[in-house]
């Protein structure tokens, strides 16, 4: 008799439920878009009002009442929200002010103390608390500032941790690892989500992480490349050390940590903003009634079949994806190159997809090289992922063979597997990981990794000498635009996919 999880994947502009079985069939779903972030402060972001917990229990609704399996086998909830956000609750656990974005410049400060605050949290902390009525959080959710050992994942034993984070220990929750309870939903928790009354709700660990865990991420030779708003790559690390290429991120497993490359921020994004400059109003190629957004998706499948028909090196176009300057380099700006007037909109995407695939192979190379790794497979995940054009540069640029996971929302997937090992649906990690994660039929390297192999150092070099123009303008009369991001903490962190 099949058994269900519940996965619950909260991301920055919505939240995604899945209810899932033992063998990670998806057998409902519902997603929840979030509000806009608040940022009319200087240097603030928050989600408005309580609208994360309002987007879960919506969405878990949502799911639940397309669910025509028995509720009764419903045997855990897996909690993912997303990493570096801040919650500062009242005695009774309710939100003293809204919730701070992974945007937000406090998240990278220390804690100042403010009347009413008793406990400072992390989003998914916030989430268990709503859900269990416990204050419990995710250990491997706890990213930035925070008082946490990396090494034993448990609060600090140094006094000066939480000095300098500004936290006492007393306004703290506990700390629970990836599959350890965090509680069971209470009545008033089933009453607003749908959820059966005392189901246990299981710790997961940050977004990256759990979607790393759903897409079958499980040994050092195998790379994850999160092709979202933030691009960065991902494999199984040696521990908690960071390296100059690369910093450690707790993984979904217990015990487990992640080396995170440096990324591409707003890398799909990019592909967004070109497809709004094609097409503005969202109709297709051809529609003049305007009226169907997913429009606009045609246009992009339109694109990516052009693109494919386009030589490696785009005839010429190269694209340098710095259109959000970081902090310590504002001046840096995004750049097209080469145009020749033969190119046409097709040539400017696949520019895109190409320095994606260029910048990141350099990225990864840089950690690989610093971790004495050797990749031998690549798994992408995210919304660029569904792109055959962008799997088969990537296949090209890498010299790998390149599979998707088979499910879309893997961070979901992840929450699931978190769930069923903390339930006991299978006895262990690598049991829950063979039953319930899948990934598709590679794409292999093809007649382009030549190509790539000349055209790397090529782009390495656009890159660096669109740096110092870009430098050399601000400094004669280009004003540095300022970059809404936490401050602290280092950029490669700063980021995520665009969930």
């Amino acid at each position: 008799m099949d058994s269900f999880l519940v996965a619950i994947d909260n991301g920055s502009q919505s939240t995604k439920v899945l209810v899932v079985d033992q063998d990670g069939r998806v057998h409902a779903s519902a997603r929840v878009g979030l509000r806009p972030y608040d940022t009319s402060p200087p240097g603030r972001a928050v989600h408005p009002g309580d609208d994360v917990w309002e987007s879960i229990a919506a969405a878990s609704r949502a799911a639940l009442g397309r669910f025509t399996g028995d509720r009764s086998r419903i045997v855990g909830v897996g909690l993912c929200t997303i990493r570096f956000c801040r919650a500062y609750l009242r005695e009774d656990g309710s939100l003293a002010e809204p919730l701070l974005s992974w945007m937000d410049e406090r998240v990278g400060q220390p804690f100042e103390p403010a009347p009413g605050v008793r406990w400072v949290t992390s989003s998914s902390g916030y989430v268990s608390h709503r859900l269990t009525g416990e204050r419990t959080d995710a250990s491997a959710n706890l990213q930035g500032v925070w008082p946490i050992d990396q090494r034993t994942w448990r609060w600090s034993d140094d006094p000066a941790a939480y000095e300098r984070t500004g936290m006492p220990r007393e306004m703290l929750f506990a700390l629970r690892d990836p599959g350890e309870r965090l509680g069971r939903v209470t009545a008033a928790a089933a009453a607003a989500t749908g959820l059966p009354e005392g189901t246990p709700v299981f710790a997961t660990a940050n977004d990256k992480a759990v979607e790393a865990l759903g897409a079958g991420v499980a040994d050092p030779e195998t790379m994850l490349l999160s092709l979202g708003t933030y691009v960065a790559a991902m494999t199984i690390g040696r521990g908690a050390e960071h390296g100059t290429a690369y910093w450690s991120n707790f993984a979904a497993r217990p015990g487990v940590h992640l080396a995170e490359s440096h990324g591409v921020r707003r890398g799909m994004w990019t592909v967004s903003w070109l497809r709004r400059l094609l097409q503005p109003d969202g109709a297709a190629d051809g529609a003049t009634d305007g009226t169907a957004g997913d429009a606009m998706y045609d246009l992009e499948r339109v694109l990516d079949a052009e693109a494919a028909q386009i030589p490696p090196g785009s005839d010429g176009i190269a694209a340098v994806l710095d259109w959000l300057a970081p902090t310590d380099e504002p001046w840096r700006r995004g750049a097209f190159l080469g145009f020749s007037g033969a190119q046409g909109r097709a040539h400017l995407y696949r520019a895109i997809l190409e320095a994606l695939a260029l910048t990141m192979a350099d990225n990864v190379d840089a950690m690989t090289a610093e971790l004495g790794l050797r990749p031998r497979a690549l798994v992408v995940t995210g919304g660029g992922a569904g792109s055959a054009t962008m799997r088969q540069i990537l296949a090209d640029v890498f010299a790998l063979p390149v599979r998707r996971a088979e499910l879309d929302d893997a961070a979901g997937l992840g929450a699931a597997v978190c769930a069923a090992v903390g339930a006991g649906v299978h006895p262990d990690w690598d049991s829950a990981l063979s039953a319930m994660v899948r990934q598709t039929a590679a794409t292999d390297p093809g007649e382009g990794v030549t190509a790539y192999r000349a055209l790397r150092p090529w782009h390495r070099g656009i890159r660096s000498r669109v740096a110092e123009l870009s430098q050399w303008s601000v400094a004669h009369g280009g004003a540095p635009e300022p970059a809404a991001e936490p401050h602290g903490i280092p950029r490669s962190q700063q980021e995520r996919d665009g969930q």
